[in-house]
């Protein structure tokens, strides 16, 4: 059975002002994100870059974790301290990204299912020793012609559900990430569609799998139309779209939602969360768990040159502290002109 500590842990996950700092990219990612600096990609440069993402001065102020990558949670500043208890003793909780990817799925040509069950128990242990408290699992649902189907969106949740209980057998809070993608040129009607039916079947499979939903954090998509679709949206519009679907889906038991970044931009995210919670009081906390809408700017100012820290640093706490207001509906574009 769950322990009171999962509870506390989502809850400290999602607490006012603050947020998570998704950093996690696998190597392929992480080298296209150095390709755009000319850094090449190895275990020093990346160990260079995640030490100085992790000790931005004052970063517990708006972060209030971190998602790490197996290389990572394994790695070291270069004083020797592990990554894992430096965030720690900064107060910001460590986690730790255990799917194996999204890999294409048998018989369903334009869609995906992502593995990583298989040893994840003992993974999960290996983790908690190493310093994780909580974990994430990532499935991709396309929008495409006929698709997508059921099948997918069940089998995928069905694979979430499984990992979320073994998590909570571990000791860790699973969160649990179904990305409905921005790809396409569908409008936001059909987003908040395929979204819903995706949330419904999640919830449905995590109930038969007796998972607490009070130890449990959904990071997800927006509700957004398409990215070549003629028809864009607004701020206003997509905060109001993305918060019916939620409230029409998700049970109010869990402690909070952390939205994913996806393809939008920097400030795109920002004003966007900060919309929904400008709305008022909601049955969950509205968070943010980003990786390029938190890290763009400091990786551009970094560009690999340990002169550059203090400055990437900068950038970092600033778009920590303008999503830390967005998180209580606080945020305005004044903020922007006090970057550093």
């Amino acid at each position: 059975m769950p322990t009171p500590e999962l509870s506390d842990v989502a809850k400290n996950l999602v607490l006012a002002g603050k947020g998570i700092l998704a950093a996690d990219e696998s190597f392929g990612t992480i080298q296209k994100r150095f390709d755009r600096i000319d850094v090449v990609s190895t275990e020093e440069t990346r160990q260079a870059y995640r030490e100085m993402l992790f000790t931005t001065p004052d970063l517990e102020q708006h972060i209030s974790g971190v998602i790490l990558f197996d290389e990572t949670i394994r790695q070291a500043a270069v004083d020797g301290t592990p990554f894992a208890e430096i965030l720690s003793k900064k107060g910001i909780i460590p986690g730790i990204k255990v799917d194996k990817g999204a890999k294409p799925m048998a018989g369903f040509p334009g869609e995906r299912i992502t593995e990583g069950l298989d040893g994840l128990r003992e993974r999960l242990g290996e983790y908690r020793e190493l310093g994780a408290r909580f974990a994430k699992w990532r499935a991709v649902i396309i929008i495409g012609e006929e698709i997508p189907s059921s099948v997918c969106i069940n089998a995928n949740t069905f694979a979430m559900a499984r990992y979320a209980a073994l998590c909570q057998e571990a000791g860790i809070v699973p969160i649990v990430e179904p990305e409905v993608l921005m790809d396409g040129d569908h409008d936001i009607g059909r987003c908040a569609k395929v979204s819903e039916s995706t949330w419904v079947s999640l919830f449905s499979a995590l109930h038969q799998h007796r998972v607490m939903l009070e130890g449990l954090l959904l990071k997800t998509n927006m509700v957004l139309p398409g990215k070549k679709c003629d028809k864009q949206a607004s701020v206003d519009e997509i905060a109001e779209a993305t918060v019916r679907s939620l409230r029409r889906t998700v049970p109010p038991d869990m402690p909070g939602i952390v939205f994913l970044s996806g393809g939008q931009g920097p400030i795109e995210a920002t004003e966007r969360l900060n919309a929904m919670n400008a709305m008022g009081d909601h049955p969950w906390g509205l968070s943010f768990s980003y990786g390029r809408a938190l890290q763009q700017p400091a990786i551009n100012a970094w560009k690999g040159e340990a002169s550059n820290v203090p400055a990437a640093q900068n950038a970092l706490f600033h778009r920590a502290k303008c999503n830390g207001a967005a998180r209580d509906g606080k945020y305005s574009v004044e903020m922007e002109k006090q970057a550093s």
